[in-house]
């Protein structure tokens, strides 16, 4: 995935690095375009241990700080672009054709819930852990990544009981 940032922003960080230092301010919402998944929307944000590429987040719109996805959560939910640990400062995307990591034999065009692994999606319906705005858009490509691509429009979870 080699992302460009469409709309300007000097000195803005790459969206698949990862920085110890902060290059752009906390929150900064930006478009970028691959030549093969298309447009994008990205937020930058704070990093925290066991985050990989692919890995699903909520993030709190106060602080900007991030956490695995999990069961029950209330929040924003984004897609890490950047192996994006603690003490450190990456790109997650928001919008657009997104790699997320996904459990063995998720399903193409399959509804997105929150699993028992923390950064991981499956298909399997939990009541109050559907991520809203996310769809599957492939299966997941072998057991050994674990990754699949997924159509996001600023998805959340609120957990509410409607699927």
């Amino acid at each position: 995935m080699t992302y460009r940032i469409s709309n300007p922003l000097v000195g803005a960080q790459p969206i698949a690095d990862t920085s110890t230092t902060q290059l752009n301010p906390l929150g900064t919402i930006v478009e970028a375009v691959d030549p093969t998944l298309g447009a994008g929307e990205f937020i930058y944000l704070q990093g925290l241990a066991a985050t990989a590429v692919g890995s699903w987040v909520t993030y709190n719109a106060s602080d900007n700080s991030t956490a695995l996805l999990a069961a029950n959560a209330i929040a924003p939910v984004a897609t890490a672009m950047s192996a994006n640990v603690a003490s450190q400062y990456g790109w997650y995307q928001i919008g657009g054709k997104a790699v997320g990591k996904a459990k063995a034999g998720f399903a193409d065009n399959a509804n997105v819930y929150a699993t028992a692994t923390a950064g991981s999606v499956d298909d399997a319906v939990v009541a109050g852990d559907r991520v809203k705005m996310a769809k599957g858009a492939s299966a997941v490509d072998t057991p050994s990544t674990g990754l699949a691509y997924f159509e996001i429009q600023r998805p959340f979870m609120d957990d509410g009981q409607a699927a």
